[in-house]
C-alpha cells in the first residue's frame, strides 16, 4: 500500500462528503420551506408533526432490510439509489405545484416513500467511509460528517426564507432536486472498494430475513457493543426530550425572535464542535470521548433548567451543541473500527434503528410529562413551589426547567453506569480491530455507467 493510494482514498471520501454536504443542505431548505407551507395552509401543529412522523417511521421500519441489502449490494450504487429515491419528494412536489394539486395528504405519502430510501443512507455512507478512510483518521472523518449536518442546520433556514421570497416554494424544491443530482454525480466519479471478506460475514450469510436480523445478533454477541448501544438508546431518549422541550421552555418567558437566536447559537456550537473534531481527530481512547462528552452536555442541560434566562440558556445551549459532535464522532469511530467491514451495513442499520426509535418515543412522552406532571408541580401554588420552586422559580415553564434538571441528572447516572461497566469502558481493548492498518487500494475514476443504469 502506497502513500498515494491512501491519499486517493481520502480524496474519494472528500468528494463523497462534498456531495452529502450539498444534498443535506438542499434537504434542509425543503424541510424548512415545507414546514412553513404546511403550517400556513392548515394552521395545525398536528399536521406539522405528522410530517416529522412520516419522515422518521419508515427509517425505523426499513432499517434492518436496508442494512442487509447494503451488505449485499455495491455500496456506491446503493448510495446512488438512496439519493435518487430521496429525490422523489422534491420532484413530485414540484409537479404537484405546477398542476396546482399540492395538498396535505399526498405529502405524507411522498415523505414516507422518500424516508424508506433514506433508510439506506446512514448504513451505506458509514460503511463506505470505513472502506475509504484509514482507521486512525476515522474520528476526523466522522467530525467532517457532523460538520456537513451542522452547516445544513445553520444556513438552510435562513437561505430558505430568502429563497421563498425570491423564487417561491416550487423554486426551492427545484434547487433540492439539483442538489440530489450533484450528490449522485459525486458518487459516480469515485470508486468505493468492496469490503474485506471475514468469518463474521460468512456466518452472516443466508436468507434475506436471516441477514436482516444478523446485525442484532452480531451486537448481542459482544457485550461492549451492547453496553454502548444501551447507553445511547437511553441517552438519546433524554436528549431528544430536552431538544423538543427547548422551544416551549424558551417561549414561556421570551419571544420567538430570542428563540431563533438561541437556535442559531446551537447551530454555531455544532459547527464549532464538528470543526474541532475534524481537526483534532478525537481522544485516543474514544470511549472517553463518548462518556466525557455526555457528562459535559448533561451538565449543560441542568444549567439550562436552573433559571428563565435567555443568556444562561443560550450559553448552555452553545456548549451542549459543541459536545454533541464529540460524543457522536467518538462513538462512530469505535463502531467503524470494531465491526467487520462486510457486516457493517446490517450492524449500523440496527444501531441506527434503535437510536432513531428513541426519538418518536421521547416526543410522545415528554409533552404530557411537562403539561400534566412537572408544570403543575411548579405553578405558583404547586406542590413543589415552596421547595424546589424557591431555587428555580415558579410559574410558566418552570416545570419544564425542572424536567431539564431531572433529565440531566438521569443522563449523568447513565454516564456513571457506563463507566462502571467494564465491558463498555474497555470495549476498545477487548474487541479486536476489524480494520487493517491501511484501507484497500482505491482510485477516483469514472466507473462503467452501464451498471448504474441497470440498477436504476
Amino acid at each position: 500500500m502506497t502513500r498515494a493510494s491512501l491519499a486517493s482514498g481520502m480524496r474519494s471520501f472528500y468528494i463523497l462528503w462534498l456531495g452529502q454536504l450539498i444534498s443535506l443542505t438542499g434537504s434542509g431548505l425543503t424541510g424548512f420551506a415545507l414546514g412553513i407551507w404546511v403550517f400556513q395552509t392548515t394552521g395545525s401543529a398536528t399536521a406539522l408533526t405528522l410530517i416529522s412522523f412520516f419522515a422518521i417511521m419508515p427509517i425505523i421500519v426499513f432499517s434492518p432490510l436496508a442494512g442487509a441489502l447494503v451488505d449485499r449490494w455495491d455500496r456506491r450504487l446503493t448510495l446512488v439509489l438512496s439519493e435518487a429515491g430521496a429525490a422523489l419528494t422534491p420532484l413530485v412536489i414540484v409537479v404537484l405545484i405546477s398542476v396546482d394539486r399540492l395538498e396535505i395528504w399526498p405529502i405524507y405519502i411522498i415523505v414516507a416513500i422518500s424516508a424508506a430510501f433514506r433508510a439506506f443512507q446512514f448504513p451505506a455512507f458509514s460503511a463506505a467511509t470505513t472502506m475509504l478512510v484509514p482507521k486512525d483518521q476515522l474520528g476526523r472523518a466522522s467530525g467532517m460528517t457532523q460538520l456537513a449536518g451542522g452547516i445544513g442546520q445553520l444556513i438552510a433556514p435562513v437561505l430558505a426564507g430568502v429563497l421563498l421570497t425570491l423564487i417561491g416554494l416550487a423554486g426551492v424544491f427545484v434547487i433540492d432536486v439539483l442538489t440530489f443530482v450533484f450528490s449522485i454525480i459525486t458518487l459516480l466519479i469515485i470508486t468505493i472498494p468492496k469490503p474485506i471478506a471475514t468469518e463474521d460475514g460468512r456466518i452472516g450469510r443466508g436468507s434475506l430475513l436471516y441477514e436482516s436480523t444478523y446485525g442484532w445478533r452480531y451486537i448481542m454477541a459482544r457485550p461492549g457493543l451492547i453496553g454502548l448501544l444501551i447507553f445511547f438508546a437511553s441517552s438519546n431518549f433524554m436528549l431528544s426530550a430536552v431538544i423538543v422541550l427547548a422551544t416551549p421552555l424558551m417561549l414561556s418567558f421570551t419571544t420567538s425572535a430570542v428563540l431563533g437566536t438561541v437556535l442559531s447559537v446551537a447551530g454555531v456550537g455544532v459547527l464549532v464542535g464538528s470543526v474541532m473534531m475534524s481537526v483534532w481527530n478525537g481522544p485516543k481512547r474514544r470511549v472517553y470521548g463518548v462518556l466525557g462528552g455526555a457528562l459535559l452536555l448533561s451538565i449543560c442541560i441542568i444549567i439550562a433548567g436552573l433559571a428563565p434566562s435567555a443568556v444562561l440558556i443560550g450559553t448552555a445551549t452553545f456548549f451542549f451543541a459543541i459536545c454533541l459532535p464529540i460524543v457522536g464522532t467518538s462513538s462512530q469511530a469505535i463502531w467503524q473500527r470494531k465491526v467487520a467491514t462486510d457486516v457493517q451495513g446490517r450492524v449500523f442499520a440496527t444501531r441506527g434503528m434503535i437510536a432513531t426509535a428513541a426519538v418518536p418515543l421521547a416526543y410522545l412522552i415528554s409533552g404530557p410529562l411537562a403539561d400534566y406532571v412537572f408544570n403543575p408541580l411548579l405553578e405558583v401554588n404547586g406542590a413543589l413551589a415552596g421547595s424546589v420552586g424557591q431555587i428555580i422559580g415558579t410559574g410558566p415553564g418552570r416545570g419544564i426547567g425542572l424536567l431539564f434538571i431531572v433529565f440531566g441528572l438521569l443522563n449523568i447516572l447513565a454516564v456513571i453506569a457506563g463507566y462502571l461497566y467494564p465491558r463498555l469502558r474497555f470495549v476498545e481493548d477487548e474487541l479486536p480491530d476489524a480494520l487493517p492498518d491501511v484501507v484497500p487500494e482505491v482510485e477516483a475514476t469514472v466507473p462503467d455507467l452501464a451498471g448504474v443504469s441497470a440498477i436504476n
